[in-house]
């Protein structure tokens, strides 16, 4: 099971250089005029107006002639730029490597995804032992013809005879379930559909599994508001509708709610969540009939991932008790109480990610000052060793079976893709499992980590990637990222389509902005409802550091974020429309009024708070981007967005430009892109990557004044 298993509910060298060229003097495009309608909500006495309202109707035929005509003037807009279609072909090059992730095992079998290049969708390959022959298991770039069908989660069997594995389609959140064979690699009949927010947990010849009831007739499957999560278990070789409801909640609508087996099938666990942060804990005796769930945990005030077991006894990763994280071991047949849990490993001054039971050891991974660390510990959590990590890096993906002297990891920078590294457990050593390679000189450039200091006093880390010897004159294009949200944070990891900045003396940044995880529990809280401001000081104050360091200017800077993120930015560039040059919100949750009215929206309460609420309602309509666009000249924007994005549905981004657009003063360009057949992002196929980071560089280098 996961190691910390919160539910599931992201050509030759350039001569091309920065040297001054600025971009012609441009004209006012004209836009798309958005009708407006009379729609005003009040909330607490206070009057707010909607004019864009219509656009969140995803299945109109007037929101459908709406985004042609934007998508128009976009791509009209990124036409001209003469350098567009060379930065395609050399993105394309550099993106054209092979690439692989960490092996794991199951029975005899490891398991692993591999690319060789430009293919729109990595493929599952299994093999008989480390030394077997690989043998393609499963592609899901035969399943759609643009691949735009990706692999979800995965799940074997015990006994790894059979494969459960889901399939998402045009990047929404939705997804089937199918079965296969793994020894003939024979697909099974099975067929599970209205699958979302959902692991594969393995009992005997069946598995367990979430779903939602299928959407009525008259609800968009794709915006309509997502209700009473169920826990089911389905036996292979049966139909859908003969599957066993294992748990629901018919008196709480939003919930969520995931199970997973332990590895010898005797226990199952339940996590419940009704946010984005925050699980409830549940498990049941599956070797006995009739067996009752007994609660461990009947709130959602602290984060739980169960780690393995040892019969009755449940080794637990949790921030209860302790923000930073610590691994108690919990007897489940004694009374569900802390007081009765014991402590492991014990939170230090640095956070615990997760732990992995690997050769009877606990491999513990721990992030300081967002790098990582790795230490083994004994069962009874007496520190033995560290693994030695060479460089800032970030390890993902460390997997070794409980009784297995081999463990494979991934080993992330900022300059060079991933390596996989094989490490000994008895031995305490490892060596280079694969390495890429890839048309990028990565030792021509380097990462440095500094600090900050915010609005408030705050010290933030901040991570900086740039040529080696790159003067501080104030000239340099930078990227800056953030996201700052839902106990998440952005650690050291390879971006290909960076590359291509990096290449014309770019320089890219990504700040710890409070609010995420970088710190633990208290560093996420300090980020989330009424202290959200925090975040986006947090940002500003990065921007500014850049500037007075002289590693750029004002103008020559650009932001972006995703998501989450994609409202870092649109709060951002209303407070402060003279930080940055260039503006990438990409598929963001940019009106905070509304947000919790679309699929999976209300689960972000936890970070934002909802405007039902007249104390948060205060805080939302200070920084909803939607609601502060003034009639100011706003930076050089391109807002991105899928048609099929179910996460964060279209309208945020559909009428924040619509408001954009009517209210900016000035000569930068405020667009629209509008992808097609793509969601969120999960599982975009690789050439809508390469479109996309395609036109969004092409953006940024001709606004920057950027000569390619």
């Amino acid at each position: 099971m996961n190691n910390k298993a919160i539910p599931m509910i992201l050509l030759a060298a350039l001569a091309a250089c920065n040297g001054g060229e600025k971009k012609p003097t441009a004209k006012p495009l004209t836009y798309v005029k958005t009708r407006k309608c009379d729609t005003v909500d009040t909330y607490f006495g206070t009057k707010v107006a909607d004019p864009y309202r219509w656009l969140e109707d995803d299945k109109s035929a007037e929101t459908g002639e709406w985004v042609k005509a934007q998508n128009k003037v976009t791509y009209d807009y990124l036409g001209t730029i003469p350098f567009r279609e060379k930065i395609k072909d050399r993105l394309t090059k550099i993106w054209n490597f092979a690439k692989c992730t960490a092996p794991f095992k199951k029975g005899k079998y490891y398991f692993y995804y591999k690319n060789t290049g430009v293919q729109n969708q990595s493929v599952l390959y299994v093999q008989d032992g480390l030394n077997g022959t690989p043998r393609l298991l499963l592609d899901p770039n035969t399943l759609a013809a643009d691949g735009t069908a990706s692999l979800g989660v995965l799940g074997i069997s015990k006994d790894a005879k059979y494969l459960a594995y889901s399939i998402n389609r045009a990047g929404s959140d939705w997804s089937e379930i199918y079965t296969l064979e793994i020894e003939t690699g024979k697909k099974l009949a099975d067929e599970i559909k209205w699958v979302k927010f959902s692991d594969i947990a393995w009992k005997g010849d069946g598995f367990y599994y979430s779903a939602y009831d299928a959407p009525k007739k008259e609800t968009s499957e794709l915006s309509g508001k997502n209700e009473y999560h169920k826990l089911w278990y389905h036996k292979i070789g049966t139909e859908q509708a003969k599957d066993e409801l294992v748990f629901e909640d018919k008196a709480h609508a939003l919930r969520n709610y995931a199970g997973a087996t332990t590895d010898d099938e005797k226990l199952l666990v339940v996590y419940g969540s009704e946010s984005t942060s925050g699980t409830s804990l549940a498990v049941k005796d599956l070797t006995k009939a009739g067996s009752k769930f007994v609660t461990l945990v009947d709130n959602f005030d602290n984060n739980y991932g169960v780690v393995d077991n040892d019969g009755n006894n449940l080794y637990v990763v949790t921030d209860k008790g302790a923000p930073k994280y610590q691994l108690l071991k919990i007897d489940i047949t004694k009374k569900p109480d802390y007081t009765n849990w014991e402590k492991i490993i014990p939170e230090t001054s640095d956070l615990l990610e997760s732990v992995t039971n690997c050769n009877g050891k606990l491999v513990a991974k721990y992030l300081k000052d967002v790098t990582s660390r790795l230490y083994v510990f004994d069962k009874t959590g007496k520190k033995e060793n560290e693994i030695q990590l060479p460089d800032i890096c970030k390890i993902d993906a460390f997997d070794g079976g409980k009784d297995d002297s081999l463990a494979f990891f991934t080993y992330k920078t900022f300059t060079s893709p991933d390596v996989i590294y094989k490490y000994n457990m008895v031995t305490n050593t490892m060596k280079v499992w694969f390495k890429p390679e890839i048309d990028f000189k990565s030792d021509d450039y380097e990462t440095k980590q500094v600090f900050y200091t915010s609005k408030d006093g705050q010290k933030v880390p901040m991570f900086i990637t740039c040529k080696k010897g790159l003067v501080l004159d104030g000239n340099n294009p930078c990227f800056l990222f953030g996201y700052g949200g839902f106990n998440s944070y952005y650690s050291p990891e390879f971006r290909i389509d960076r590359a291509v900045f990096l290449e014309n003396g770019g320089v890219y940044a990504i700040p710890g902005l409070r609010g995420g995880g970088d710190y633990g529990e208290e560093w996420h809280k300090a980020g989330t409802k009424c202290n959200k401001q925090n975040v986006f000081d947090d940002f500003i104050a990065a921007a500014d550091y850049l500037v007075k360091e002289k590693y750029t200017s004002h103008e020559k800077l650009a932001i972006h974020g995703r998501s989450n993120g994609g409202l870092l930015i649109g709060a951002v560039m209303t407070q402060r429309p003279d930080l940055a040059k260039v503006a990438i919100p990409t598929v963001g949750v940019l009106d905070m009024l509304r947000y919790h009215k679309f699929t999976i929206g209300w689960a972000w309460a936890s970070d934002y708070g909802t405007s039902d609420s007249a104390n948060y309602f205060n805080c939302l309509i200070k920084y909803s981007p939607l609601h502060n666009v003034k009639e100011v000249e706003y930076p050089a924007t391109l807002v991105t967005t899928g048609d099929h994005d179910d996460r964060v549905v279209p309208a945020h981004s559909f009428k924040f430009i619509a408001t954009l657009q009517e209210k900016q003063k000035g000569t930068n360009p405020v667009l629209v892109r509008i992808d097609t057949n793509a969601g969120h992002g999960s599982g975009k196929p690789t050439s809508k990557q390469i479109d996309e980071y395609s036109d969004i560089w092409s953006f940024v280098f001709y606004n920057l004044g950027m000569r390619y």
